[in-house]
Parts: structure tokens; C-alpha cells; sequence
């Protein structure tokens, strides 16, 4: 066994590795950015080696600094986590050549299944199912539009060398076709330095499934069941699960045989990932195989009861798979949900920043660890107070439940979604709530098409209604209730003018345009230790209990004898005075007030917000790469204006309306902040 492994990666999965590798009595070594130095997976591991600038393509992407890392550290392995170089068969194959083991399958069947060309010829003659397609490179995009009317629309255009939903777009006409072949050369050849592109028909319906496979240097391979991953965001996965609530048990078991048969045909040893689309007749296809471990291997880890980061170390070291395909088990359901930084409100651009406040729920369930199972989970690269940077992937923690069945699951899931708390930078957490709470993905009646169909206009505050309106009401005149007792209690307050504590309030909250709505509320039978009270909201009675200590963000307490989490902030909104109550994805800003308070709120006028239309501003931080407009030029609803890139992703601005810019305000290659003005118009 190895004495000691580099990773070559960083945030949570360097973070996972490392922990797994500390179980099994290895030392590990990190490698970091500038932009990471202060990074989780820099403490965790043994030791650090710094291979150069903040930018991917100057650090994590730099093969020679990384082999170099291990040389001078004495490093025996290379574990690659994913993306960067993990599917990069040079990297691959130039570690082996200088004696290091690669945690990873080997150059050769990283080279057949990385070239997803390759790949689909590869799988046809190892008896897969494939789609059809048009498998080699295109030379034009007049070219692309001429096959992807062969084809028949929809079509698929796919960078040939792509990942995670770089280089991807669907057309559904000749226009689409055209522009969307020249996007993805481009986002092919920034990315991965590979801009061949091919075409592929779209199914309808699809269900995105893959199955997880495990190869030993023996020839042995088995799969590891199923992970269903349908809940797509722009082809970004968001919420996965194992087992899938669609997929028989024939249909699981021929998936599985033709994984194990392309693995074999390919040599493959270690973890990999063989993905299928499903139509809705469980008629399925092969995608592509991802030769290294994925991003939501928990799920599996949960239900098989294996650690997958072990078996893939204990595999590169030459030892046979400890286990059979008949000993594979599948027990529980699991969910993962994704915690990216990004706002979901503002169409999910990347936040950036610092994370005043980062706490998860309590986890019972740890990475590498396969004994405690049944409970919460929380893999993370990042820290209270640490910093996201604009360079990398806006991922922050991956939040994994494991319940005894999907509906189990899917409750435990809500609580610890409620009971997590990010500060600083925006999340998309009430958009996991909401996708949980929604009936069809309860029901498992969902495809890859979900968030698209249900969420096409975006996702609004409104998308999440709370099934007990009257609950978050009453939170909000419970907890300002326990704030009064407290305040009543300081010392050293004026005679006759010391806080009154009083029992009947006038909780308000406001919409957008400035309409009040005010609700009568009592809170009364009040405990000091538990501080139970009974809270009586438009004639509805709430028995309400609490520990939690005054100024904690995160509450669990009891409502009429349910156990609830639910996050309470203080002056978090515009009004320093209200209350932010969050809970199953609902927010509020609450003000409480006595009677004559909100009598007088009522007289106050509203200030509506500034018109903010006359300037283009940045929605996100990032790199501004391309203004295409000039003062006094004329642009029509639609047009390109400017190109930010942040986090690998390339989001181009566009004119919400006709108008005549006045000046160009920022300057290509500037770095902007969130609401920089770029454009002024006339």
C-alpha cells in the first residue's frame, strides 16, 4: 500500500480524499493556487506545494508542476478528484511513465472513453445500446445545420473533449444549430483546448441514469448499482439520487451487464461511471463513460455501504475488488443535493465572496466512514469565513441524506436544508427546497426537462409557497417575544420607563411595491426556560417551543409537539428592524410591532426603488471580457452588449430593451463587481 499520495485537486473532493487516505494510515500532500493558500484542503493534508497563479490554466491544469510536486515530496500516487486533469490521458500516462501510480484507470481507456467519438464506436461493437449520431468532427457550422437536418431536431451539439456542461447546447432549428456550433467551439477551446465538435439526436423525456462501475488490475469488474441525476439544471446535475424511482429491476440489471461489458472491452480499473439516457419506455442508451470518480458518489457510498475513494486507492495498488457482484448491496435511499454559490433568484449567477457564516446541519454520517449510516452528511471544501474565488467551480458542499426509503429521505433532506446556514455569499438552497417540496419530483414523475418545464420563467420568491403561511408569522412574533424577555431582564434601565414586554403584536410584512399587510398576533404563556408560548396568529393557535440561544440563525424547536428547523435573522433584509424568517425554501421579512407601531407604519411613505434602467450593470463578479457596443451606437432588445466570464462559464449580457448607449463605462479585462455599471445609455 502507498505511503503517501498527492492530490491533484482542491475543495471538497481534495478535502474527501484526504480523509479517506487518513483512515487508511496515508500521508497525503495538497497542492494549491494563489488563490487557495488558506483553502480546507491545504490544512487538512500533511503537507503543501504551491504550483502557481489563481487562474486553472496556471496551477491546477499544469501537468509538469504537478509530477514535479511529487518528486520533491516523494509522493507514490496521484489522485486526480475531478475535472481539471482527472479524464486528461497524457496526465495519465506521463504520471505512470515517471514510476507514480495513477488513482484512476489507465491512459488507454481514458484515451478510448474521453474521445466521445471514440467512445460510441467503441461501445456499438461492445454490444451497448447507442443513440444516433453523427460521430466524427464537424468542419462548419453550415455543416452542422446540414447534419442536424439529417438527423431531425431536436439535436444535441456536444464538444467532443467536454465536461460538465461546457460545450453543450440543444438546438431545435437551423438557427440554433448554427450558432450554437460556433458557441461550443469556443467554449471547447477555452476550456479543454479542444474544439471539435459533433452532433447527436436529442431523446425526448429522457432520463438521465448511470451506473457506477468498479474495476481491479485482475480483470474483475462489477457495478455498484444505479444513480439517477435528471435533476438538471442547464446540464448541470443539482439533486441526484440512488436508487432511481423510475428504472425496473430488469432494466437495472441489463444497464448494469452493459456497463460491465464496456468497462471490460476497454480494461478498465478502477471507478468509473458508464451514463445512459432512459426514455420513458426504460428504453436506454449509452452517453459517455466518465473515467473518474464523480461528483456524486455519495449517494452510492450510502446505499452500498463501501467507500469508493478506498476501493478506487486500494485498486491502483494492484489489490483484487474485495467483493462480487452478488455481494453488492443496495440498501435505503439516498439523496444529494448540491450547495453552489450562486444566487438562484437572480437566474443563478455565480456569487463570489466571503462566507461571513457557513454551518451545515450536524452530520451523523462522515466521509470515508461506512459504518455510521442512515443520516446527514456534509462534504465541503470551504470554511466559516473563508473565501469563494471567482476562478473555479461554484460548488461550496455537497449535502448527502441517506433515509430508510425515498420519502424518509427526502424529510431528512428538507430538515437539513432548513437547518443550513450561508452567509455572505448567495446559495441556492431555497431552490433545493423548492425542487423537494414540489409534487412532482415527491411523486418521482420527473425527466431531465423538470427545471426547464417547471422553473422557465426562473425561479421567484413566489415559486415557494409555504404550506403553513401562519406558521412563519407566528416564528417571527415568538422569537421577537423571547428578544422583549431578554431585553426586559438588563439591568441598570430607567424607572418607569423600562422595556414592557406585552402580549399583543401587529406582525408586518411588505411586498415589493410597497402593500402592507398587517396580521394580529398574541403570544402568551410564556416560559422562560423553554421558552414555550402559545402563539395565536389570525385566530390560529400555534403551541411553540425553543432552546435555541437568542442570536443564533439556525432555531430547532417544537411546533404543536413537530420538531422544526427554520433560520431567524435579525436587520438581514433593507429594514434594519425586521425579522428574516427562512423555512422549506419560504422567506418573509417580518416586522413586529405593538398595535400603535403599526398603526403609525401604516401613515409612513413608501420610497419606491431608483430606475435602474438606463444602465447595463454586472449581475455577477468577473472577468469582463468583451464590451461589443460603443457610445452613441444603437442597439435593439436582444443584442449582445457585453461578455463576463466567472467561474469557467462564459455569460453574455444581452439589451432587455431598444436604446442609444451613452458611454461605455468599463473597460475590457477590468474585474467587476456585483452592479458595476458597464453601459450607460441615453
Amino acid at each position: 500500500m502507498f505511503k503517501k499520495i498527492l492530490i491533484a485537486n482542491r475543495g471538497e473532493i481534495a478535502c474527501r480524499v484526504i480523509q479517506t487516505a487518513r483512515k487508511m494510515g496515508i500521508k497525503t500532500v495538497a497542492v494549491y493556487s494563489d488563490a487557495d493558500k488558506e483553502s480546507r484542503h491545504v490544512e487538512l493534508a500533511d503537507e503543501a506545494v504551491h504550483i502557481g497563479a489563481a487562474p486553472s490554466r496556471e496551477s491546477y491544469l499544469q501537468m509538469d508542476r504537478i509530477i514535479e510536486a511529487c518528486k520533491k515530496t516523494g509522493a507514490e500516487a496521484v489522485h486526480p478528484g475531478y475535472g481539471f486533469l482527472s479524464e486528461n490521458e497524457a496526465f495519465a500516462r506521463k504520471v505512470e511513465e515517471e514510476g507514480i501510480a495513477f488513482i484512476g484507470p489507465k491512459h488507454y481507456s481514458i484515451a478510448a472513453m474521453g474521445d466521445k467519438i471514440a467512445s460510441k464506436k467503441l461501445a456499438g461493437e461492445a454490444k451497448v445500446n447507442t443513440i444516433p449520431g453523427w460521430n466524427d468532427a464537424i468542419e462548419s457550422p453550415e455543416q452542422a445545420v446540414q447534419i442536424a437536418k439529417d438527423i431531425g431536431y431536436p439535436v444535441m451539439i456536444k464538444a467532443s473533449a467536454g465536461g460538465g456542461g461546457k460545450g453543450l447546447r440543444v438546438a431545435f432549428n437551423d438557427k440554433e444549430a448554427f450558432e450554437g456550433f460556433s458557441s461550443c467551439q469556443n467554449e471547447a477551446r477555452n476550456s479543454f483546448g479542444d474544439d471539435r465538435v459533433f452532433i447527436e439526436k436529442f431523446v425526448e423525456e429522457p432520463r438521465h441514469i448511470e451506473i457506477q462501475v468498479l474495476g481491479d488490475s485482475h480483470g474483475n469488474v462489477i457495478y455498484l448499482n444505479e444513480r439517477e441525476c435528471s435533476i438538471q439544471r442547464r446540464h448541470q446535475k443539482v439533486i441526484e439520487e440512488a436508487p432511481s424511482p423510475f428504472i425496473s429491476e430488469e432494466t437495472r440489471k441489463a444497464m448494469g451487464e452493459q456497463a460491465v461489458a464496456l468497462a471490460k472491452a476497454v480494461k478498465y480499473q478502477s471507478a468509473g461511471t458508464v451514463e445512459f439516457v432512459v426514455g420513458k419506455d426504460q428504453g436506454f442508451y449509452f452517453l459517455e463513460m466518465n473515467t473518474r470518480l464523480q461528483v456524486e458518489h455519495p449517494v452510492t457510498e450510502c446505499i452500498t455501504g463501501l467507500d469508493l475513494v478506498e476501493l478506487m486507492i486500494r485498486v491502483a495498488a494492484g489489490e483484487k475488488l474485495p467483493l462480487a457482484q452478488a455481494d453488492v448491496k443496495r440498501n435505503g435511499w439516498a439523496i444529494e443535493c448540491r450547495i453552489n454559490a450562486e444566487d438562484p433568484f437572480r437566474n443563478f449567477l455565480p456569487s463570489t465572496g466571503r462566507l461571513v457564516r457557513f454551518q451545515p446541519p450536524k452530520e451523523s454520517m462522515f466521509a470515508g466512514d461506512t459504518e455510521h449510516l442512515y443520516g446527514v452528511r456534509v462534504d465541503t471544501g470551504v470554511f466559516d469565513g473563508g473565501e469563494i474565488p471567482m476562478y473555479y467551480d461554484s460548488m461550496i458542499a455537497k449535502l448527502i441524506v441517506h433515509g430508510r426509503d425515498r420519502a424518509h429521505a427526502i424529510a431528512r433532506m428538507r430538515e437539513a436544508l432548513n437547518g443550513f446556514v450561508i452567509r455572505g455569499v448567495s446559495s441556492n438552497i431555497p431552490f433545493q427546497a423548492a425542487l423537494l417540496s414540489h409534487p412532482k419530483f415527491v411523486a418521482g414523475d420527473f425527466n431531465t426537462g423538470f427545471i426547464a418545464e417547471h422553473y422557465a420563467g426562473g425561479f421567484h420568491a413566489e415559486d415557494v409557497p409555504h404550506r403553513e403561511p401562519g406558521f412563519l408569522i407566528a416564528l417571527a412574533a415568538f422569537m421577537n417575544r423571547r428578544y422583549r424577555a431578554r431585553a426586559s431582564r438588563i439591568s441598570g434601565q430607567l424607572e418607569g420607563h423600562g422595556v414592557k414586554i406585552g402580549e399583543q403584536f401587529v406582525v408586518v410584512t411588505q411586498d415589493a411595491d410597497g402593500t402592507q399587510h398587517h396580521h394580529d398576533v398574541s403570544v402568551t404563556d410564556y416560559e422562560v426556560g423553554s421558552g414555550s408560548s402559545a402563539v395565536t396568529v389570525d385566530g390560529k393557535t400555534y403551541q411553540m417551543s425553543t432552546r435555541a440561544p437568542i442570536g443564533a440563525v439556525s432555531v430547532q424547536g417544537h411546533v404543536d409537539g413537530q420538531p422544526f428547523v427554520a433560520q431567524v435573522e435579525r436587520g438581514a433584509g433593507k429594514n434594519p428592524l425586521a425579522l428574516r424568517i427562512s423555512h422549506d425554501g419560504a422567506q418573509i421579512e417580518a416586522t413586529v410591532l405593538s398595535p400603535l407601531g403599526a398603526r403609525l407604519l401604516k401613515l409612513m411613505p413608501f420610497k419606491a426603488p431608483p430606475d435602474l434602467s438606463k444602465f447595463l450593470m454586472s449581475p455577477m463578479p468577473g472577468l469582463l471580457v468583451d464590451v461589443a457596443v460603443q457610445p452613441g451606437q444603437k442597439v435593439m432588445a436582444g443584442e449582445k452588449l457585453a461578455v463576463i466570464e466567472a467561474m469557467k462559464m462564459e455569460n453574455v449580457l444581452f439589451a432587455a430593451q431598444d436604446g442609444v448607449v451613452a458611454k461605455v463605462v468599463a473597460s475590457k479585462g477590468e474585474s467587476l463587481a456585483v452592479d458595476q455599471v458597464i453601459v450607460e445609455f441615453e
